[in-house]
């Protein structure tokens, strides 16, 4: 048997030492690039909403005195409300490669679900679909894109060995911009303008911005509400990650389309959401964003030639006017206009399932190249 304990997090020092195992875990890894780690503390942090409907409780690896590994048990009664199914979850798991320690990790975290009542673990989720979740199964050989998962490939038999299964997979597009989009996407964008559908770039500043984010909200939560695994959010908790996005955002890549006609106070029927793809520079910050990281990162964000598109979203009404061809044609000239350009957009991630989205991104050209993957497991 191996030297090896597995102990719940409750000091602050296996808490630092919690957040420290993924740059153990990948060390010689060339494509990890790491979360920023204030980030990290902030979800477990009482200011942390899911706290006011949620419940955790960390677990921790050590190998001789070491920190090799972790995880996280949660339920999110929000979740548990939609689905009216104890479904607890794991996730911020990251191990070394050693089976044992991985299975120990994740029975401990299982357990603790069970004692709450839980007859079903689903993961990894990083407390909400909203949240880090997924594990790579397939495209190990290039960096994750902003805001996107990546993981050892032995993370699958870790899971396999522990008695999951796939739940549903999910896909990264890869899109080169060297040459334009299909003729269908710019007949649609002519359509929707004789319809009376209007373009702009999002509102980067005041109130405009935090008005855009509102509308925003209101329309991702209409168009995306029957998401699978996907947990309410307010608008206060919306409103707190736009803000935290809102110096990263590249109006060239992010359009909005409103319909003047609408009676509402909200005229947005339409956007595409688009970030710059900071992993590049975010890569040489290791994960800390003190004075020499934050010098690091504006230095490296120069190079940035590539983006991810993070959603596509229109309102159902407007699929016969064409707005979600419009806004994935402005969204790319966007980037392919700036000076210099972008090379290269991801666009991620969609649930196999998701046919409409998927049929929308694969008439661009663009082809899978990564694979993600949710686990369930009953809990006896």
């Amino acid at each position: 048997m191996s030297n090896f304990s597995i102990r719940p997090v409750t000091t602050s020092e296996e808490q630092a030492a919690f957040i420290a195992v993924p740059a153990y875990v990948y060390r010689d890894n060339p494509h990890w690039v790491a979360p920023i780690e204030t980030s990290t503390i902030k979800q477990f942090s009482e200011e942390n909403s899911f706290f006011q409907y949620g419940r955790l409780r960390q677990f921790i690896a050590y190998q001789e005195k070491q920190p090799v590994g972790r995880v996280v048990a949660a339920v999110n009664d929000r979740l548990i409300e939609r689905e009216n199914t104890p479904v607890g979850l794991i996730g911020f798991f990251e191990c070394i490669d050693h089976s044992e320690i991985g299975q120990a990790l994740l029975d401990e975290a299982t357990n603790w679900l069970k004692q709450q009542g839980m007859t079903q673990a689903r993961g990894p989720i990083d407390l909400s679909t909203h949240n880090n979740c997924c594990f790579l199964v397939d495209g190990f050989e290039s960096d994750p894109m902003l805001m996107m998962p990546y993981n050892p490939k032995y993370y699958l038999d870790i899971m396999k060995a522990n008695g999951w299964h796939q739940a549903k997979d999910a896909y990264a597009y890869d899109l080169s911009l060297d040459k334009p989009l299909p003729d269908s996407f710019e007949r649609g964008y002519k359509i929707a303008q004789r319809a009376g559908i209007t373009f702009r770039t999002i509102h980067t500043k005041g109130e405009a911005f935090e008005q855009d984010c509102r509308h925003i909200y209101e329309l991702f939560t209409t168009a995306f509400a029957h998401n699978w695994s996907s947990s309410a959010r307010t608008e206060a908790e919306f409103m707190v990650e736009a803000r935290e996005l809102q110096t990263l955002v590249d109006t060239d890549i992010f359009v909005i389309a409103e319909d003047p006609k609408k009676e509402s106070d909200n005229k947005m029927v339409g956007f595409f959401m688009a970030l710059p793809d900071y992993n590049i520079a975010l890569k040489h910050v290791k994960g800390k964003l003190n004075v020499f990281g934050i010098l690091k990162f504006l230095w490296h964000r120069r190079k940035i030639n590539q983006a991810r598109v993070l959603a596509i979203c229109t309102l159902p009404d407007y699929s016969r006017k064409m707005v979600a061809l419009a806004v994935v044609y402005l969204g790319m000239k966007g980037g392919t206009d700036k000076k210099p350009p972008y090379k290269r957009a991801e666009l991620s991630w969609v649930y196999e399932d998701n046919m409409r989205s998927r049929n929308i991104i694969e008439s661009t050209g663009a082809t899978i190249y990564k694979t993600y993957r949710i686990y369930e497991k009953a809990l006896a």
